[in-house]
């Protein structure tokens, strides 16, 4: 594909406002969203049924207009431009593939509503095919495709038009699940060989995390919080980010001491210490977020525990312990020649430097 000025995205204050057929009453799906997407990154919107997370995609992509706020490609407002006007092009989830074409003629379509001279068409197809390694199957008809094969006739289709953006509603939720992570890597190689821009939808958090230079996490229509991948796991700004994303356990405590980058949490009246975030004063009630991986069971330790559950899962040892009332998972990883415990047994609960983060 020939080289092209990298764009990226703005939405400015965008909201998009529907009807309840139920109620009659008027509700934002999306309520003044304010992003920007870097030109060649790739950047998931992630959330909950209902988010307004495929909305946004579709505003983006003119399919629905936003009642307020503006939208820019580039340095270009698009509010008023149809989708075929717009240099983006959109991935289905229901791939949307022409039954009765065969490969060849499903990539072609956008190029010949284009008028390309066919010696180029057919240079650009010859490239785009080998891109998604679906050379030689030209001639085939989409029914005699397996479902990731479909799914790369779609993509070629999508980025044989050379977009500046490319968007994906959900592109991967047809497929079993090892064919999906094998595509995910796939979707994310191509993106980076072409380094075009992404918007990418999806409502799985593995799959955002795994493709992702930023993720946006949307609920009810505004947006959560945007970062990276890492960020959003260590570092989530509430309790509902923490949840969405990967296995979580909160514990309660109160803070009873405060020092430099460091303080002291009492919960059920036994101490532990962990990294002070801005805004945390003595007697101020805080809840501790601990992923899976990041506590450590031993003899010894900050806080008492009963072990409840014992499962070797073969990459980990998967275990549920009992703090006073709270149930806590752990995943211990690489458990050869460490003590096993067993259900039944008191062990003491600790946390890996620096994995603990304050709420």
């Amino acid at each position: 594909m020939a080289q092209k000025e990298k764009k990226g995205v703005r939405l400015d204050h965008i909201s998009k406002i529907y009807n309840d057929p139920k109620t009659g009453k008027a509700f934002y799906a999306v309520r003044d969203v304010s992003l920007v997407i870097e030109p060649g990154s790739f950047v998931t919107l992630l959330g909950p049924s209902g988010c307004g997370k495929t909305t946004t995609l579709r505003m983006i992509a003119g399919f629905e207009s936003p009642d307020e706020g503006e939208i820019y490609l580039g340095e270009e407002p698009i509010n008023a431009l149809m989708p075929n006007k717009r240099d983006t092009a959109m991935v289905f989830q229901s791939y949307a593939l022409f039954p009765h074409y065969n490969v060849y003629d499903n990539v072609a379509y956008g190029l010949k509503l284009r008028k390309m001279p066919k010696r180029e068409m057919d240079e650009r197809i010859a490239k785009i095919l080998d891109l998604v390694e679906l050379t030689g199957m030209e001639t085939r008809m989409t029914h005699q495709l397996s479902g990731g094969q479909q799914q790369r006739v779609a993509l070629a289709r999508a980025m044989v038009v050379e977009p500046s953006v490319l968007l994906f509603d959900e592109p991967l939720s047809n497929l079993d699940a090892k064919l999906r992570v094998s595509m995910r890597t796939e979707i994310r190689r191509i993106q980076q060989t072409l380094g075009i821009t992404a918007v990418y939808v999806t409502h799985d958090q593995a799959e955002a995390m795994a493709i992702s230079d930023h993720i946006i996490i949307m609920n009810k229509g505004v947006i959560a919080q945007m970062g990276t991948p890492e960020e959003i796991y260590h570092h989530p700004q509430s309790e509902f980010v923490a949840d969405f994303i990967g296995e979580v356990n909160f514990l309660e405590g109160d803070v009873t001491a405060v020092g430099e980058g460091a303080c002291t949490v009492s919960i059920d009246g036994h101490a532990v210490q962990v990294a002070n975030p801005d805004g945390f004063e003595v007697g101020k009630r805080c809840k501790l977020v601990l992923r899976p991986e990041a506590g450590i069971l031993a003899d010894t330790g900050a806080l008492p525990c009963k072990v409840a559950l014992s499962c070797f899962m073969g990459a980990y040892q998967n275990y549920h312990v009992m703090v006073g009332d709270t149930l806590v998972k752990l995943a211990d990883y690489c458990p050869v020649g460490r003590k096993v415990y067993r259900v039944g047994d008191t062990a003491y609960l600790s946390f890996r430097e620096g994995c603990v983060h304050m709420l």
